[in-house]
């Protein structure tokens, strides 16, 4: 899609990937609402793109509720115009292990159900208009598994097939879909499993980081940028992910096998 003049909406926009997408986007030419839980982070990242000559406007928004994807579009509709495209960004890795309960309801709000709800409000004025784009940042996760975290695992197993089905039932509406799976990435989620006092959490970290190359947010955010202009579906900013994911398919018992000797080397290095 046209990228310049368009209007964007980024959730998580504060820090991390949500923050190098809203400017990417912005330096891309788009006018971008940045939403986010903490309302300085969403005030610095709507700032910065202003000082850089760009168009953007902050907001404090649970991007989980639907009263709160419905008050950044209202903004973006009052201040820029219609909705062009939505970036669900917003993320939580989640409890370790098994979880509890209380747990699995969060991470499933935020991972997956933000991403339906905004679909919901967005895809019906989308279809009227024959135009509009939807960015689910995933993981490679939702491609291969997550050790250590079942809910993080499991949500984003969901998100990828949301963001397919979503592809397939409206691409030929004029709707376009791309989902962002990276592996490790430099960002506060991240650094929060790194610092976690958890065994588990600390198995769930090392298992990100050694896997391969973690990346800044910004050459996450370029890449996506790149792949909504072509209206290509699958970002993977780690590229070995395709061939993992592949191997996966060929052979699902031995990618088990090997997964759970990567686990049990991780154990070793406690």
């Amino acid at each position: 899609m046209r990228i310049d003049n368009s209007v964007f909406v980024v959730t998580g926009a504060g820090s991390g990937i949500g923050r190098a997408l809203a400017l990417s986007f912005a330096d891309a030419g788009a006018r971008v609402v940045a939403g986010d839980i903490d309302e300085s982070a969403a005030d610095t990242t709507a700032a910065t793109i202003r000082d850089s000559g760009g168009h953007a406007v902050p907001i404090r928004a649970d991007a989980t509720t639907p009263a709160g994807i419905d008050a950044m579009i209202s903004l973006a509709q009052e201040t820029f115009g219609p909705v062009d495209g939505y970036v669900a960004n917003a993320g939580v890795i989640g409890p370790p292990g098994l979880g509890t309960d209380t747990g699995w309801d969060r991470v499933l709000d935020v991972n997956l159900r933000a991403h339906v709800r905004a679909a919901d409000a967005l895809v019906p004025q989308w279809i009227s208009r024959g135009t509009g784009y939807f960015v689910s940042v995933a993981s490679a996760a939702g491609l291969l598994t997550q050790l250590g975290a079942a809910a993080y695992a499991v949500s984003k197993h969901a998100a990828v097939g949301f963001a397919e089905w979503l592809a397939i039932t409206y691409g030929d509406r004029g709707i376009g879909v791309s989902c962002v799976c990276p592996m490790g990435v430099r960002t506060p989620l991240l650094g929060a499993v790194r610092d976690s006092t958890d065994t588990t959490a600390q198995l769930a970290a090392r298992s990100i980081t050694s896997a391969g190359a973690v990346l800044d947010a910004a050459e996450v955010a370029d890449l996506t940028v790149a792949a909504v202009r072509e209206g290509r579906f699958l970002v993977l900013p780690h590229p070995e992910v395709l061939d993992m994911y592949r191997q996966k398919g060929a052979d699902y018992d031995r990618w088990i096998a090997g997964m759970r000797r990567y686990q049990r080397s991780l154990a070793a290095e406690r």
